[in-house]
């Protein structure tokens, strides 16, 4: 497999989650590209996610912060230049999620830090968490993308992301945080251009070669430019709000979700869905799935039963609508 690098020319996110989708979708065949890059002072919002909820938007901006919303799915996150953020790039049949979490399990091992996965996203120490992954896929193509926390400002992190009640009884602020480390915490000299030559390093020994070193040349800037507008723009940034006659909301083991309805002469003309669910088609797909279905309980629920869904999200989402004084 031939291996690429590339490293972000700037802090700005829209421009850099423009350059992680041109990636995506230019990745050659038989490669791996490992993208590397930073965001200045800017709160992250999964696909799915409502703006308005999950931060506090107007301190961000107040602040000279950025709003960004990725393509992939779960929760709101935090970017700053004490961040290191990383995309493995790769065709369907190239993915190993194994081997993408190796490579930032052998670099940290290589400055000392004893790294472990837990679970499917998260990658720990001591039982405490600096990398947060999300996944996404797209005409047979994938990637990989997450954090790596050296040395983020904590407190601008819990004065602009406002999670949810349900989320906080789930979890608590503190909680939260006493299982959250900044890498440098525990390597008190750790650079980011260190990290970087980390995980530049065990990408080359993961996948078993040296990685060529991508140019921005590499790239058509014309579409980049294109994408940028599009990740910049107030309609994917924040997205729409419905007149609502129905709103109900829960979390579950696999994600929160809200759904919002509007209804006209019987009929659902509107279905907003929120969701911090790793799996991004699921929002789109249950709107999809209410729209046009008439305002009772037992239409609604045949269009749940259309889903294709894992495990108990539509048992989960059943439950929640009949829930619902409708």
């Amino acid at each position: 497999m031939k291996l690429f690098l590339y490293l972000a020319q700037g802090t700005n996110p829209y421009r850099n989650l423009a350059v992680e989708q041109y990636l995506l979708e230019h990745v050659p065949q038989n490669a791996c590209i490992l993208y590397l890059w930073q965001n200045r002072h800017t709160v992250v919002i999964g696909r799915n996610q409502n703006a308005w909820q999950e931060c506090r938007t107007a301190r961000l901006e107040a602040d000279g912060g950025f709003l960004a919303r990725r393509l992939s799915g779960g929760g709101a996150v935090f970017h700053d230049l004490g961040n290191l953020n990383f995309t493995f790039l790769v065709n369907k049949k190239d993915y190993s999620i194994e081997k993408q979490l190796s490579v930032i399990v052998e670099a940290c091992r290589s400055l000392g830090i004893p790294a472990e996965r837990s679970g499917r996203n998260d990658v720990l120490t001591g039982g405490r968490k600096f990398s947060g992954n999300a996944f996404y896929e797209h005409q047979g193509r994938c990637y990989h993308h997450g954090t790596l926390l050296v040395d983020v400002d904590m407190e601008a992190m819990g004065r602009y992301l406002s999670p949810s009640t349900a989320k906080l009884q789930a979890k608590g602020v503190s909680s939260v945080r006493s299982r959250v480390v900044n890498l440098r915490e525990l390597v008190p000299g750790l650079t980011i251009e260190g990290l970087i030559s980390a995980m530049e390093t065990a990408f080359g020994k993961v996948y078993g070669g040296e990685a060529e070193r991508l140019a921005s040349d590499w790239m058509d800037a014309r579409e980049v430019d294109a994408l940028e507008t599009r990740y910049a723009s107030w309609e994917w940034r924040y997205g729409r709000k419905i007149p609502c006659t129905l709103s109900c909301a829960c979390r579950f083991a696999w994600g929160e979700v809200s759904i919002q309805l509007q209804v006209e002469e019987g009929i659902v003309q509107q279905a907003a869905v929120y969701s911090d669910a790793m799996d991004w088609s699921l929002a789109p797909a249950l709107e999809g799935a209410l729209t046009g279905r008439r305002f009772s309980k037992e239409d609604l629920a045949a269009g749940v039963r259309t889903l294709e869904a894992e495990g108990s999200v539509k048992e989960d989402l059943l439950t929640l609508l009949a829930q619902q004084d409708i």
